[in-house]
């Protein structure tokens, strides 16, 4: 394991992410994943610290309301959130983390617009 640094665009918000320095990431072609090109990296919550803007944060939900969707209420960039798939943890945007920590990031997909279909198969790949 090694850690990570990450922030939104105005560094309002920063944290550190404790993963392996050679990850798999999904993006998402979800309503919301699609329009923001979320890459997510899935961390178990013991392995997120928040550094920094616990009051700068916003968060927005919809649906199930079960993910809880943060963003920085000053640049907008939503650089980590607690998603639907994994509740007690959190979905990290790779592009918000520090990319000279990591040996290699292998790009894989994951087909949220049929959620229901897909989330099952996908929990068991991420085990």
């Amino acid at each position: 394991m090694a850690t990570h640094t990450g922030s939104c665009h105005c560094k309002a918000v920063t944290f550190t992410v404790e993963a392996p320095d050679e990850i798999e990431v999904n993006e998402c072609n979800c309503s919301i994943c699609k329009l923001s090109r979320y890459v997510h990296l899935i961390v178990e919550q013991k392995d997120f610290t928040l550094l920094s803007g616990a009051a700068d944060i916003s968060t927005y939900s919809f649906n199930t309301h079960t993910a809880k969707h943060t963003f920085c209420k000053h640049c907008g960039i939503k650089s980590f959130y607690t998603p639907r798939s994994h509740p007690d943890g959190f979905s990290v945007n790779v592009n918000c983390l520090d990319q000279s920590t990591f040996k290699f990031i292998k790009y894989g997909s994951f087909d949220g617009d049929k959620w229901e279909e897909n989330i099952a198969t996908f929990r068991e790949e991420l085990a």
